[in-house]
Parts: structure tokens; sequence; C-alpha cells
């Protein structure tokens, strides 16, 4: 098995570089959320196990939030990049707020004790198996019992960590829904089995797996190989992505993959992008209002998670109605505004529109009065509804 140690590449000067950019990202975003130490007794293993936990800044602010947890094997050194990575993206709304719980494996004995594997089965033994009960029948339902956890979770790992995760896409019904695989040490037709699984999940995986151009050598054909077989799996419940990051070694490759995997996994999360507007939301023959119905409830069906339509996703969906003229979508879109923002003018300045734009200017003019009365948002403010409604109230005097 692999001995882990302190890296000991020499990269160049690029790589360096990049490397320093992303460590300081890591830690001068560390005050957008809280760090708690924690620990739990298990029976399992017979010890306790230490935890570091980051909360995410709104934990305490709103009491009914849930958050999508990530648990990180080898949590001693990979809780910084993820913690980093994660407080960064949410920064720009990019990236949920998340539960992170790094789960401390303190020394390389402990790390192989934890991940023990019979050679012959390729399946964990003796106190790997342990830790796996550990996880599942102990640690999980500790930290879902003590923390608002939504039914989104991500695990994740690097080299021997990394090919353990795997042993939970093993089970009938996988308690993680995504994995975050590190240039993992893979065990006994690890490269097959993985595959086979995932061609028969029946649930929604993401699975993320990364590799370097120096990587460890005994580790890049096994890698390889699950590669090619996961681009076999057709399964449209599989979100599957492998990276070689070039100019990498073994140890710097975590710190490209980081956002590469969570980017993967939360695509589904982030705003409507220029990219998207121009490529899917403006060429649509119909159905704006519907895309933007559809894109939150499929962020809802993926990670667990229901939130409010953002502001600016409501106002591309205007922009895109307004451009191809498809103006009846406006009355669909005031009902979406109603529910995601119920004491703001957005839902009655919708109507307003949609009623102005099919000639009935009394009726607009009356939505816009009402949208004076309501909580101003984003842009919209209430000078801006009581000059609408002068200017149609004129209109309607001629």
């Amino acid at each position: 098995m692999l001995t882990l140690k302190t890296p000991s590449f020499k990269p160049n000067n690029i790589t360096m570089k990049k490397l320093i950019f992303l460590l300081a990202i890591s830690f001068s975003v560390s005050a957008f959320s809280q760090i708690v130490n924690d620990s739990i007794l298990s029976k399992k293993t017979d010890a306790y196990r230490q935890l570091s936990i980051s909360l995410p800044q709104s934990y305490k602010k709103d009491s009914k939030k849930v958050y999508p947890l990530l648990l990180l094997l080898d949590g001693d050194y990979l809780f910084d990049p993820f913690q980093g990575a994660l407080s960064y993206g949410n920064y720009w709304d990019d990236l949920p707020e998340t539960i992170i719980v790094g789960l401390h494996q303190n020394t390389n004995s402990e790390r192989y004790d934890d991940c023990t594997i019979d050679d012959k089965t390729g399946l964990p033994e003796g106190k790997g198996a342990k830790f796996f009960e550990f996880i599942g029948g102990e640690l999980l339902p500790y930290l879902q019992t003590k923390y608002r956890i939504a039914p989104f979770k991500i695990i994740a790992g690097h080299d021997l960590t990394a090919g353990f995760i795997n042993f939970f896409l093993y089970k009938d019904e996988p308690l993680f829904n995504a994995y975050i695989s590190l240039s993992p040490e893979l065990s006994a037709d690890m490269e097959v089995n993985i595959a086979s699984r995932l061609s028969a999940m029946k649930q929604s995986v993401f699975y993320y797996l990364s590799s370097a151009d120096g990587d460890i050598k005994k580790m890049k054909e096994p890698i390889s190989l699950l590669d090619q077989n996961m681009k076999t799996v057709t399964n449209p419940n599989v979100n599957y992505r492998y990276d070689e990051i070039s100019g990498a070694s073994h140890y710097s490759l975590v710190l490209y993959s980081v956002p590469n995997a969570l980017y993967q996994i939360f695509a589904t999360y982030q705003p409507i992008s220029n990219k998207e507007f121009q490529d899917k939301i403006v060429k649509l023959p119909s159905g704006y209002a519907d895309y933007l119905k559809t894109k939150y409830e499929v962020l809802e069906k993926a990670l667990g998670m229901k939130m409010a339509i953002r502001y600016n996703d409501f106002k591309a969906i205007e922009a895109a109605i307004g451009k191809n003229q498809a103006f009846n979508d406006y009355e669909q879109l005031a009902q979406l505004a109603n529910k995601s923002y119920p004491k703001a003018m957005l839902g009655e300045y919708y109507l307003a529109k949609y009623y102005e734009k099919n000639g009935d200017n009394k009726r607009a003019t009356k939505s816009y009065q009402n949208a004076f009365m309501m909580e101003p948002i984003g842009d919209l403010t209430k000078d801006m509804m009581l000059e609408k409604a002068e200017e149609l109230r004129g209109q309607l005097k001629k």
C-alpha cells in the first residue's frame, strides 16, 4: 500500500503560482464559516474519532435551513482545500453553503488500519470492516441528529481513502449521492466493479475521478482502466467526470481537482450564466418561464435543496421573454415570483407587464399600483411602479 508522505515534488514557476493562489483562497475565506471541533466515541472501532466541522455562515441565522453534507476522509489535510473552495464559490453564489466534516486520521498507521482490505477479496476486513461500519452506522447517524443535514451527501478521499470510499457504492442503497476520488489506490477488481455498479444504479449519483501526469506510476494504470470502463457506462443516472491534471503530482493534484469536482457536482445549483442565456434560453422557441421552473425543480431533485428562485434568474428570463416577444409568459413568471417572494413587488410587476403588453392598460395600471404597495426588490422601486402607473393612467385619459 501507498505510504503517505510530505509532498516532495518540485513544481515549476507556473505551478507554484497556481498553488499559492489556491492556498490563498483556502485560508483567506475561512472567516465565512464557523469551525467546530467535535468528536464521537465509536463502539465499532473502540476509540474516540476527532472531527473538524465547518458550519455555514447562515447556520445560526436560519434554524430551519438544511445543508448538503461533505464528509472528508483524510480530513487532516483535505479540510482546508475543500473549505476554501466552497466558501469562495458560495461568495459568488456558484456553490451552495455546505456542512463540511473532516474525519481526522492523524497518522499513517491509523489510515492503514481504517482502510484495511483483504488482498484476495478486495473488500474491507478486520479494522477496515469496523471503520466502514463506523461511518455508516455511527458517524452519519450522529451527524444527522446533531446538525441540520439535507438528504444530499458527498464523500471524498485521497489515494488510500479515495479507494476506500468506493465500497459505499457496493451497497444496495449507497449512503452517499456523490463521490470525489482523488488519485485512488484501487483494490482488487475495483476498476471493473465500480463501473459495473454504476451501470446498474437506479438513483442519481455523481462520480468525480482524478489523476495527474506526474502521479505515482503503480496507481495510474488502474485509474486509467477505471476511466475506460466508466466511459462505457450509459446510465443516465450517473454524472461522471475524469480529470488528468497536467503538470501536477500525486499531492498537488488535490488543489486542482477540488474546485473541478465541486463545480461538477453542484452544476445545477449555479445561477443562469451568460453562456446558458445565449446558448440555451434565448434560442428556445417558447416556454421561457417553464425553463426557469424546471431549472429549480431539477436542483431540488438532484441536491435535495428547496430554494427561492434567484432574482437575477428572474431578470434573465424576463430579458428572454422581451427579446422574443413571448409576452404571455409574463403571467406564469408572475406566479413563480409570488411563490418565491410573496411580500415583494416582483409578481405584480410581471403581471402588470403581461397586461400592458397585451393591451389591457387598465389592469396593468392596477397591477403597478398594487406593486407600489409591496416591498421593493433588486432594481424595482416604488418610484418606478408609481411612474409606470401614472404613465398608463395618462394614456387611458386620451
